[in-house]
This record gives C-alpha cells, structure tokens and sequence, in this order.
C-alpha cells in the first residue's frame, strides 16, 4: 500500500509541474539616484554604492541633500526667562 502512494504522489507531482508558469523575471529597477543604462561604483570599497558609470566611462556621484536646518531656539520670555 505504501509504495502505491508513493507513485500516486510521484505522479501527481509530475503532473502538477507541466502546469507551472515559467516567467522570466526582469531585472531589479534601478535604485533612487541612477543613471539609467549605467554601472554602480563603490569608489572608497565600503560596500556602499558611491554613484555610477555611464557606458561612455564617465563617472556620476550620487547627489545627496544637506540635511534641514535646526528647528529655532525657545524664546526666553515668560515667568523664568
């Protein structure tokens, strides 16, 4: 009895593979910053990415933005101030 399970499930599992889809998957979208149709560099080896080559070898740092001001100190009116 158990070797005609075991067939039974062999079968049903070949069975079931011709039904799966085969996508193909596409490549991750480039992260925030890339050029497009280039390579990421990581200049200074830490394992962050620096910025990019574009395919005429040309190199582009990742712009990043200064951070905000400093909200403005407390006025010193009032009882204490």
């Amino acid at each position: 009895m158990k070797k005609a399970l075991i067939i039974l499930a062999a079968a049903g599992g070949i069975a079931l593979a011709g039904c799966a889809s085969k996508k193909e998957s596409l490549p991750p979208p480039p992260p925030p910053g890339a050029v497009p149709g280039s390579v990421a560099a990581d200049r200074d080896g830490d394992g962050i990415i620096d910025g990019y080559y574009t395919s005429d070898g040309i190199y582009h740092p990742n712009y990043t933005p200064p951070p905000p001001p400093p909200p403005p100190a407390p006025t010193r009116t009032g009882e204490r101030g």
